[in-house]
């Protein structure tokens, strides 16, 4: 009887042995599943509005991917040191071979091009069409006129330091470079617009001022603000410690029209980048889904 019912007990323990195996594999099966969605990608974001945007579409791509997205505010150097650190894992919008070449060059040993967002952009000095001067030659000896300033965005950026090299290429005595916030560059740019004077500031595109006001480049006859493309940059084996997240990236682009018109839409119409990165989503599916590997 003793023996019998020591076999009984064996048999139940095998059981309930098996049944604790069994949840202890799917346990581990689950938790293999919900992996990816407890890794963050950290995505570096200057003042700049041609940088909020992609962040957002990318933030909304890679959330639908199943990673977590975070948003790190800093200047442009810093987010360089933060790749470099793996602190910061992407930034959307660097300006390269010639804007941003100095920060390349300190940093490329460990920064890598993941993809080009849009190709051959113009970027320089910008004035309102109502300006007579077309020409940064024109400049000198009219610091006066243009208030002794050229207004331009906060210091470190690639726009600044090439700023610094224009004025004593062209010998701009009397000129000052004013760094601000961008905000503060374009709020002075519609000051001045609204009463009709001259000013001087630093402009790119994709950038809403083109779309809202008539403005022009300054001619710069030697050639220190050349067009960039504009990159997504990664640290060194993103690819590997996110595979995924790099392939989305890889497959990323927009055209600088787009980019305008929502920035456009955010300044006159308050539209949230939040509600403008949804709409282009839900207008490019197709591309998408390709970069998410989820097309039919």
């Amino acid at each position: 009887m003793k023996k019998q019912l020591l076999i009984v007990l064996s048999a139940m323990f095998l059981i309930v042995l098996s049944a604790c195996g069994q949840s202890s594999t799917g346990e581990e099966e689950t938790n293999n599943t919900d992996q990816k969605e407890k890794e963050t990608i950290v995505l570096g974001e200057t003042s700049w509005t041609s940088t909020k945007l992609p962040n957002q579409i990318m933030k909304k791509i890679l959330e639908e991917a199943g990673y977590n997205v975070n948003i790190k505010q800093v200047s442009q150097p810093l987010i360089f040191k933060g790749m470099q650190k793996q602190e910061i894992d992407v930034f959307m919008d660097a300006w390269l071979p010639y804007t941003e070449a100095e920060l390349w060059s300190k940093y490329k040993e460990d920064v890598q091009k993941v993809t080009a967002s849009y190709k051959e952009v113009p970027l320089g000095w910008v004035v309102p069409s109502y300006v007579e001067e077309s020409s940064i030659a024109e400049l000198k000896g009219k610091a006066e006129k243009f208030e002794e300033r050229v207004v331009t965005i906060a210091a470190g950026a690639g726009i600044v330091d090439i700023s610094k090299d224009v004025i004593k290429d062209y010998s701009l005595d009397g000129y000052d470079l004013v760094t601000s916030g961008e905000a503060t560059m374009i709020a002075t740019l519609e000051d001045s617009i609204e009463d009709k004077e001259p000013v001087i500031i630093t402009g790119w595109r994709p950038h809403s001022m083109f779309a809202k006001n008539d403005l022009k480049f300054l001619e710069d006859p030697k050639g220190n603000f050349k067009k960039d493309n504009v990159y997504v940059l990664s640290y060194k084996g993103l690819e590997k410690d996110h595979p995924e997240a790099f392939k989305v990236l890889s497959d990323w682009s927009i055209k600088v029209s787009e980019l305008e018109e929502m920035m456009l839409a955010y300044e006159q119409n308050d539209v949230s980048f939040e509600e403008s990165a949804e709409k282009w989503i839900e207008e490019h599916r197709d591309q998408v889904d390709k970069m998410l590997n989820t097309e039919n």
